[in-house]
Parts: structure tokens; sequence; C-alpha cells
């Protein structure tokens, strides 16, 4: 008998169900007996208790489904020391929950935050195996989270929607693709949809040089020009404030986001008509692309080989084409993000792409 609890948490994306479809089919079809019980609303199912005895019909044609079967919330990693409303020490209600069901292992699903929290569980003596999910492939550990190609599609739908737009009115375009702290969606959808200047929170801005290069191409005769914006944009002059300054200007700014105060200068400096398109959840939602469907079932048919052989504690994650066991004591709490001198990026600027460095 081998008695599971799978929780989703943190942000949502199109190959969750898929993931855990994954890790019930690997368990299923190898163990005797089996109960899975499913957590909802992420960790807030754990710590309340609020949960469900699943079935196999419960997984039975999600490989396609968008979303989590078991919904999610966030629950930051920095709250979780910190009682409730109510003093509930929530650590010790997740322990509670744990042992009150007798599970055998917590299979969790999420990103960096949902990592931390899963590490923090592993130290306190619980049985753990995480998945790698995000949209921003920034996990540390593991070449690609699931949730990141089907993201890339739909951001690159939208950069080469734009494009006939673009060009029938000879305008500027910004599209602002998901991303606060790492740029790996924007530079991978950048490129994918032929963006011409490419800002990542990895390579802080000169406006300036983003001004000469939309000048360029209009000198060349180009009418249009598509910038392809992350969240977390940042330039020279911001970048060199400290944390708490920075965060106060953002408070301060009169825009929605960096993308406006972008377009505000580049009309201002240069005169032209500039739009701004943001996608936003559309990036995470919709069905997952095949990529992430076989992605997640290789994932979580290795989760459940973990889980059979009793090895925990560790993140399945994909390296160099195949699924490993990375311990989550050396992945929690850091971040991957792009390297500007990587050799995609000196790819991109050799055809011509501005990062406005």
């Amino acid at each position: 008998m081998k008695r599971i609890g799978m929780l989703t948490s943190g942000g949502d994306c199109q190959a969750l169900n898929a993931a855990m479809r994954g890790v019930v089919k690997g368990l299923s079809e190898n163990v005797d007996e089996l109960e899975i019980y499913g957590f909802h609303n992420g960790y807030k199912g754990l710590i309340y208790g609020d949960y469900r005895l699943l079935t196999s019909a419960d997984f039975s044609g999600i490989l396609t489904k968008g979303g989590t079967i078991l919904g999610s919330s966030r629950q930051p990693f920095k709250q979780m020391r910190v009682p409730d409303e109510n003093g509930l020490d929530k650590v010790e209600a997740m322990k509670q929950t744990y042992h009150k069901l007798n599970l055998d292992c917590l299979v969790i699903l999420g990103g960096n935050g949902t990592q931390k929290t899963a590490n923090l569980l592993r130290e306190e003596g619980l049985n753990v195996v995480h998945l790698p999910k995000t949209i921003d492939n920034d996990i540390y550990g593991t070449d690609v989270t699931f949730g990141f190609q089907s993201a890339i599609n739909i951001a690159t739908e939208a950069i080469d929607c734009i494009h006939t737009t673009a060009a029938s009115h000879n305008r500027v375009f910004i599209v602002e693709v998901m991303g606060h702290k790492v740029g790996w969606l924007t530079l991978y959808a950048g490129i994918a949809g032929g963006a011409d200047i490419i800002l990542l929170p990895e390579i802080p801005y000169d406006i300036n040089k983003v001004i000469g290069a939309i000048n360029k191409r209009t000198k060349a005769g180009k009418g249009f020009t598509i910038l392809a914006v992350a969240e977390g944009a940042i330039s020279k002059e911001d970048s060199s404030l400290t944390k708490k300054a920075y965060k106060a200007k953002v408070a301060d700014r009169k825009y929605p986001s960096v993308s406006y105060e972008i377009a505000d200068q580049i009309y201002e400096a240069a005169g032209v008509e500039v739009r701004v398109t943001v996608p936003g959840h559309t990036q995470r939602g919709g069905s997952p692309c095949p990529y992430d469907r076989v992605l997640c079932t290789r994932l979580g048919s290795a989760a459940a080989q973990a889980i059979i052989e009793e090895d925990y504690g560790c993140m399945i994650a994909m390296i160099n084409g195949e699924t490993k066991r990375v311990p989550l004591a050396e992945v929690s709490g850091k971040l991957k993000t792009v390297d500007p001198d990587c050799q995609m990026i000196q790819e991109a600027k050799r055809i011509g792409i501005s990062f406005g460095d």
C-alpha cells in the first residue's frame, strides 16, 4: 500500500494535470494498492486539512486539460513560519495533516516559492518529491520546466499576430511578455516571433539604444518595429538604484507597467506612434502543447519510480534530455537566470536583434 498526497501550488500553468496524471499512472501500474489524496488550493489545503481521496477516474482525460483539477493558491514562503490570523502554526499544521493521513510521500508541483516550502517540509522530516512547474523556466537544476513551452507558443502567437497590424499601420508595437525576474520566456518568444528588440530583466536597457535601433530600421526603409519586453525589464538607470529605492520608484510610477513607460519615452524622443499589447494570463492558459504533455508524462513517471524506490527529498529534473533526481537541498532558493553573454544572446545579436544595451 502506498498513500500519496498531491498538491499544486503557486500560479497555474497548462501542464499541471498532465504531470499529476503521469505520477498516478506510473504508480498505479506498479503498486498493488494505492491511495491518492489531493489537497485543494495548494499548501492551503495541506494546512487546513482540505483534501479528498482521488480515484483513477479523476485522472482520466486530463492529459490535454489546462489549469489544475486540485486548484491552487499562493502561499508565500516568507509567511510559512508566521502564524495565521488565528495563531495557527502553519508548518505544524501541515505536518499533522501529513501524519494524520499516514502518507508515504507528498508530491508537490510548483515553482520556486513552492519548492522552498517543499524543502522546508523535507527538513521537518516529511517525504517529498517536487516537480518543477513554471512558465518562467527559472528553476535552478533543470534544463526546462513544464508550462514553459506552452507559454512560448502563446506569447509567440501574440507577436505573430502583432506583425500584420504593425506592418499595415507602420507603427511601433510593444508586446509585454510575462517574467518579473528572468527573461527566458521573452527571449524565446521574441526570437521565435521575429521581434526586432528584446528587453530582459538580466540586461538593463539604455532607452537611447532602443530608440536608436528603431531609427535604424526606419532609415533602412522598414516601417514598423516590434519590441518583446519582459514584465521585469529594467533600465540601466533604474538598475543602479538600491532595491528599496527601485521599489519606491515603481510604486510611484504613473504607468501601468514598464512597457507603457518605454512607449511614452519612444514617442517623446522619436515622435512615432507606439502601441502596447499585454497577453497577460493567456500565456499560462489553455491546453498544454504536445512538448509539455510528453515532458510531464516523463517527469511524472520518473517521480513515480522515485516513490516506489523510496528515494525522497528530490526534484525530478530534465537534464540533457534525461530525467534526473536532484536533491532539493542543492537547488532550493536558487534562481536560473539568462546569462547576458550566453551563446543564444550572441546569436540573436548577430542577426540584428537589439537588447537595448
